[in-house]
């Protein structure tokens, strides 16, 4: 047995290929189940049991020799395939084309850089939250109307688990954790039961502001708008404030912004009242802080909630809401020098 083991590995030092499919046939010829080496491993049930150790090892140190063998064969001829390809190395690779940021995005980090000059910094919660953080710590008593404003999307049928329908959580929580003054503001998607169309979606994105202090008034809330719109829609554009509800603010306040597109004077944009709605705002009730543990007696605040979607649409003039959701090549690509 031994024997034919050694006249074997001879064999296989002397195997030449002159092709790829020459060396498969070697392999097959040696290794496959059929094969040269298999044979005498067939054999090797037939011998002694006190030759077993020394036939064993020198019929597994065959097998490594014979595949090491073929590997070198089939390698020599990947490694010619390769250096006869023609190709020209010197020509420049293939290009890819750079993508850009979504509009949202864009108009997110503006209005994320707008507010970081005034010191606001960013604070970010979950998406599902519980009761406590969209509505009750907010000032929405359970069975109170004004939960009606906003159709909420309830986890698994328990009323306590949901789809936040606004950012204030985030409010509620940065509030709880962090002792006063707070000056932040909360990006983030939020979601609505509402029917899809040009105008709504069931899922947007807003950016609301935070300011917690001693002696912050309504003036410092204007100012702080006025700033901002300014800086994101021109240094003509004029704000006005209107007087509203909201359960977490009193009082609370709609801001307009004076329409860019007609400077004011009136279009089917505005509606040819020559202002546009962009945001809530007001100061913060005292309940809330009561809420979160701030002393009301102490402190003041005020809080403002934009959609991010609106603020693009009048930025960029888009009058479908539902393109943001498409992903269509073609409209994203318009964006990609703004970026």
């Amino acid at each position: 047995m031994i024997k034919k083991i050694e006249e074997l590995r001879k064999e296989i030092e002397n195997l030449q290929a002159e092709t790829a499919e020459a060396a498969e046939q070697l392999r097959i010829k040696y290794l496959s189940k059929k094969g040269a080496v298999s044979k005498l491993f067939d054999e090797f049930k037939t011998i002694p049991n006190e030759q077993k150790r020394d036939v064993g090892q020198a019929l597994n140190t065959l097998k490594t020799f014979v595949k090491d063998r073929i590997i070198i064969l089939k390698e020599g001829f990947s490694n010619s395939e390769s250096e006869s390809v023609d190709m020209d190395l010197t020509l420049p690779g293939i290009s890819f084309e750079l993508g850009g940021r979504h509009p949202l995005s864009i108009v997110r980090n503006e209005i994320i850089e707008i507010f970081a000059r005034l010191g606001f910094t960013v604070a970010e919660g979950p998406e599902i939250e519980d009761d406590w953080h969209v509505f009750s710590a907010l000032n929405f008593p359970e069975e109170h109307p004004a939960r009606d404003m906003q159709d909420t999307f309830f986890i698994a049928q328990n009323p306590d688990v949901l789809l936040r329908t606004h950012t204030s959580s985030v409010q509620v929580r940065e509030m709880e954790k962090t002792k006063p003054p707070i000056r932040t503001i909360f990006p983030g998607r939020v979601f609505r039961n509402e029917a899809i169309s040009a105008r709504a979606h069931c899922i947007f994105h807003q950016v609301e502001g935070l300011f917690i202090d001693e002696d912050v008034s309504f003036a410092d809330l204007k100012q702080t708008l006025l700033y901002f719109a300014k800086e994101m829609f021109g240094e003509e554009t004029k704000i006005r404030l209107r007087p509203s509800y909201f359960p977490f603010t009193e009082p609370s306040a709609e801001m307009d912004i004076s329409c860019s597109l007609c400077g004011g004077k009136g279009c089917n944009v505005c509606k040819y009242t020559g202002w546009v709605e962009i945001l809530g705002c007001g100061m913060v009730d005292p309940n809330v802080l009561e809420n979160s543990n701030i002393d009301n007696k102490k402190y003041t605040g005020f809080a403002f909630g934009m959609g991010i979607e609106r603020i693009t649409m009048l930025r960029y003039q888009i009058k479908d809401i539902r393109l943001f959701f498409e992903n269509d090549i073609r409209f994203l690509n318009q964006f990609k020098s703004v970026d």
